[in-house]
């Protein structure tokens, strides 16, 4: 059984992090034949360092990441913060004062053996213990949706061919009351 040890991330995790953000960021374009989109690739990349310092500036106030470490080496991450742009405009605003969960990353090495499901489980634990109710949830990878349709079904939101012919944007909206919290060893 693997022994994932899930903590908060520190101001000696940023470097690690940023290795971690460019090599699951850039296998997933790999693996959505988008490798060739090197400037949205970057783009990405930014956001997640913007998004790592926001929570470490502040405490966790702006965004609150978890991290997940396999012999001290970062194999996953989880974060919530404001919803993002795209999902305001997309629907009209409805979800703009909705926690957003995302950068919901496991290390292709890893994948598909329970990581993501332990980091979702935990952070739908954060929220409750902070006392939200709700999260909203967006993805444009094609395998990502399908993982999200899984387990939290079909999206609430759907942007048609968003990012090019036949490539959708979904976004998720759930109660947390409504998602099931499950450990299993």
């Amino acid at each position: 059984m693997l022994q994932v040890e899930v903590r908060r991330p520190n101001r000696g995790d940023i470097d690690a992090m940023e290795h971690f953000f460019r090599f699951v960021i850039t296998d997933t374009f790999a693996k959505e034949g988008l490798s060739d989109l090197l400037e949205d690739m970057e783009q990405e990349i930014d956001s997640k360092r913007r998004y790592l310092n926001a929570d470490l500036d502040t405490h966790g106030e702006q965004r609150y990441f978890l991290i997940g470490l396999l012999d001290n080496n970062i194999v996953s991450c989880i974060e919530f913060g404001p919803s993002n742009a795209l999902i305001r405009e997309a629907t009209d605003g409805e979800l703009r004062d909705v926690v957003e969960s995302g950068t919901v990353f496991v290390h292709p090495d890893c994948q598909q053996q329970g990581i993501g499901s332990l980091m979702l489980n935990l952070m739908y634990l954060t929220l409750l213990n902070k006392g939200m109710t709700e999260f909203c949830l967006d993805s444009g990878y094609s395998h990502a949706q399908k993982i999200w349709k899984k387990k939290l079904g079909e999206p609430d939101y759907v942007l048609q061919d968003h990012w090019g012919n036949g490539a959708d944007h979904m976004i998720w909206k759930r109660r947390l009351a409504d998602v099931p919290v499950l450990f299993r060893l």
